[in-house]
């Protein structure tokens, strides 16, 4: 029931290239979390020779990529980069959703029955929910990778690494490995291995985490190339307990797990699962075969510091020259163990990212924040009213960005219905300052979907019956909901804006022409592109169009 937009491939041009499908020895998927679609060209002439420069001067660049799906987070994305689908068809519709039996949220990467093979009970930051197991349970479409696999008759290997769980396990699919950065290690859990291999106990064993007990965070340049070099420490970033406001940052932390948590808001992040991946690279002999493997790269360190320091921070330039580094590295390994020549690259993002509320505000705009907790009692206050209901009794039992869930239970013992609950929560919460639409689940059922309001489009690409609440909020521009750790995190993302949507794609390998495009694509054309490449079925959800200008000479 998704509304797209989707361009079709010129049928001549498609038809040439299914003819034409082209035999690598390594598929390899990059994802820069939270890499907006302006940052590379932005800090292009800054940038080495071998890492973002690599696809920008060699490969298909698409300057115009911008997601169609409504919750814009880490889960959704990588899940559409990996699916070629939009939420409504892969499932992930938010990295974490309610369960209205359990009366408890959903991590869009959690199974109970699979334990994480960690002697920790770490998790990655972005859920609530108390559901330690993880795996790949939630998603509802094959995976690129899986298609690669099932192609091979099972002989590809498929694995996927990032610093977070959902960015390593919703890329690899049902058919590959997934691992993570946990305290300093890299984990996986028992969906995948019964104990982990023992190259994997033989690296953890390394502590190569520990290593930058001793180092600080320094500016990697010259410190007079820096354009935001006036404006650190602006008084409404955020910080991570002792890594602070301020660059330098000493990375030391007397508390472990602060320690390790601190490195995952650094450049250190991106650099040990860089340094996983390379030896993963070469003890598992990815790409060293006749047979077409699938590798999946999240760096997740741009996310953590744009959340924590802003887009436009000083901690935000350095990082991403630190992310050039990263990617000429990761080039270079593949290269020598592949060859560049054997290798299918694609470089996207999950989703981009707005400046902080604060600083747009000191630029004249009405931007602010919803803070969760005080709209909820509002409106609940408002329901009570409403349906004479007693003091103390909530009708809104969690709102989850962008979806206030109802207590279903509580509608039904109080012999209310449900529609018209939905109805007067919507028209109320529309008043609310801020929040500009409210879409009710009956309506998007229904079909009830009002033309004059373009972005209902991407609501509905998110919508799934089962998981989405019960009125789907669509806030201004510059608006942001918050909630008590927003001072840490000040920086965020999640709509429907061109900041949040905005991603890059590029495209690089053999037969892939040198160029630039300027149309408006969207993520989920990449999946359906690296099938057409290598002649194979496209995911089972994916609703994209092969790129054909990466595609065709």
């Amino acid at each position: 029931m998704a509304v797209l937009f989707l361009t079709s491939a010129p049928p001549a041009a498609l038809a040439q290239v299914l003819k034409e499908s082209r035999k690598v020895k390594l598929v390899l998927q990059v994802t820069i979390d939270q890499l907006r679609g302006d940052q590379p060209s932005r800090f292009k002439s800054r940038f080495g020779a071998g890492g973002f420069r690599y696809l920008m001067d060699y490969g298909t660049v698409y300057n115009y990529a911008h997601y169609r799906h409504s919750d814009t987070e880490t889960g959704p994305g990588h899940a559409s980069l990996a699916t070629g689908a939009a939420p409504a068809q892969h499932g992930i519709i938010a990295g974490e959703w309610w369960d209205h039996e359990k009366h408890q949220p959903v991590y869009s990467v959690e199974d109970a029955n699979f334990p994480v093979l960690s002697e920790t009970d770490d998790r990655t930051s972005g859920t609530t929910s108390p559901t330690l197991g993880r795996a790949p349970t939630n998603l509802l479409s094959t995976t690129i990778g899986d298609e690669i696999f099932i192609a091979s008759e099972g002989k590809a290997k498929v694995f996927a690494v990032s610093g977070k769980d959902r960015a390593a396990i919703l890329p690899a699919g049902r058919t590959g490995k997934a691992f993570w950065l946990s305290q300093g290690e890299l984990v996986s859990s028992t969906f995948y291995y019964d104990k982990l291999p023992d190259w994997v106990l033989s690296w953890n064993s390394k502590k190569l985490a520990d290593t930058y007990k001793d180092r600080s965070w320094a500016l990697l340049k010259d410190p007079g190339s820096y354009t935001r070099l006036d404006r650190d420490q602006r008084p409404y970033e955020g910080s991570y307990k002792h890594l602070g406001k301020a660059m330098p940052k000493k990375l030391a932390c007397e508390n472990p797990r602060l320690f390790y948590k601190g490195l995952e808001h650094t450049f250190a992040n991106d650099e040990l699962v860089l340094a996983f991946t390379r030896e993963l690279v070469d003890r598992e002999s990815i790409g060293q075969d006749e047979i077409t493997d699938y590798l999946s790269v999240s760096f997740s360190g741009t996310d953590y510091v744009g959340h924590t320091w802003g887009i436009g921070s000083l901690e935000a330039e350095d990082n991403i020259l630190r992310v050039d580094r990263v990617l000429n590295d990761l080039f270079t390994c593949i290269d020598k163990k592949v060859g560049l020549d054997n290798t299918l690259i694609v470089l996207s993002a999950d989703h981009g990212a707005g400046e902080i509320t604060e600083y747009m505000q000191s630029l004249k705009f009405p931007a602010l924040r919803i803070v969760k907790k005080e709209l909820i009692a509002s409106m609940n206050d408002y329901l009570r009213k409403q349906f004479a209901l007693e003091e103390g009794v909530n009708l809104i039992e969690r709102f989850l960005y962008p979806a206030l869930y109802l207590d279903l239970d509580l509608i039904e013992k109080l012999e209310l219905d449900r529609e018209t609950v939905e109805k007067k929560l919507a028209a109320r919460v529309m008043q609310e300052p801020g929040v500009l639409f409210a879409l009710t689940r009956s309506d998007i059922l229904a079909g009830r979907l009002p033309a004059t309001l373009p972005h209902v489009a991407a609501f509905v690409n998110s919508f799934n019956p089962q998981r989405s609440g019960d009125v789907q909020l669509l806030v201004n521009q510059h608006v942001v909901t918050k909630g008590k750790d927003w001072h840490e995190k000040p920086c965020t993302h999640g709509s429907v804006w061109t900041y949040d949507t905005y991603v890059p794609v590029m495209v690089a390998g053999p037969t892939v022409p040198a160029r630039t495009v300027s149309r408006r694509v969207a993520p989920y054309d990449i999946a359906p592109t690296i099938a057409v490449f290598l002649g194979i079925k496209p995911p089972s959800g994916s609703i994209g169009d092969p790129l054909i200008e990466a595609l065709t000479k």
